[in-house]
């Protein structure tokens, strides 16, 4: 698979908010946008910045949603994947400020390239990141193999475990298989989100309120995915934590997938794959490696 390289600089401004798959970027051509395929064009901000949505990974969330009703997972393990992201791009130290949100890092802007085919949406390019020196020149493309994927920062981010494997349709087989494997390769070592008892996505999360998926001592963590859905259903129920309408919510979504290894059925809604219990227990049926969503 070929895809679109660019080099510029990661940078970070003042109480920039980082999580573990999003940064800040800025090409050193800003006429390289306009080759990125996609969904929505990409448009820099003013300071030349351009929001990149790590290919294939999808971190706990850091912050999700609109102040007064924003929420996150939690922290200790959001904010291992946010660190850990910048230092793998070249970030040399990561300070969080006193309301452990914002943070300041050192230096503001680093070297480096990104891997892209194509925006979201949202008008973010979607990619595979790197640091320092690129491997072609940029504006061209360039394949993929296993060596150059293993020096990204979402391959490391899934062999250290801090972060879940999260693949669209798009993205090719092989690559997808690589990314597998180190996520595996975390699991079978109990590293980081795959630590004995922590990630509830497939065994089951209890839910009492939105603090019994939020708390940082306390808080059950799930895909990111599936807590984003949950946030979403209760803040139409604040009152109310059940579960008892959150499969018709979902059905009610637009999410669609197909299912590794068959992959001939197209789904739609994540109710299929998602059981809830009497007691509020919610869980998937399928771990997020067999899951490839559809484009969007």
């Amino acid at each position: 698979m070929s895809m679109l390289l660019i080099r510029g600089s990661f940078k970070m401004t003042d109480r920039a908010r980082p999580d573990g798959d999003t940064l800040p970027f800025v090409a050193d051509n800003v006429a390289d946008w306009k080759l990125v395929p996609g969904c929505a064009p990409i448009v820099p901000k003013a300071d030349g910045r351009v929001s990149i949505r790590l290919e294939a990974i999808d971190a706990l969330e850091t912050h999700y949603g609109q102040k007064p009703h924003e929420e996150h997972q939690p922290r200790d393990l959001a904010h291992q994947a946010a660190d850990k992201l910048l230092t793998l791009v070249g970030f040399e130290s990561v300070i969080r400020n006193e309301d452990d949100e914002t943070v300041v890092t050192v230096p503001k802007s680093v070297p480096g390239w990104i891997l892209t085919r194509g925006s979201d949406v949202h008008g973010r390019c979607v990619a595979f990141v790197g640091k320092t020196t690129p491997p072609v020149y940029s504006g061209y493309e360039t394949a993929i193999d296993e060596e150059l994927l293993k020096k990204t920062a979402n391959y490391q981010l899934l062999r250290l475990g801090l972060t879940y494997p999260t693949y669209y349709s798009g993205l090719a087989g092989y690559l997808r298989e690589l990314l597998t494997d180190a996520s595996e390769q975390a699991r079978a070592a109990g590293a980081g989100l795959w630590a004995a008892g922590v990630d509830k996505t497939i065994d089951g999360a209890t839910v009492t309120g939105m603090p019994s998926i939020t708390d940082d001592h306390s808080g059950q963590v799930m895909l990111p995915k599936l807590f984003r859905r949950l946030k979403d259903y209760l803040d139409f129920t604040p009152d109310d934590p059940s579960l008892d309408r959150f499969r018709a919510y979902l059905a009610g979504g637009a999410d669609e997938y197909r299912l590794l290894p068959d992959t001939k059925q197209l789904f739609s809604g994540l109710h299929n794959i998602v059981q809830v219990t009497a007691d509020n227990t919610v869980k998937m049926t399928h771990p997020a490696r067999e899951i490839i969503f559809t484009e969007k």
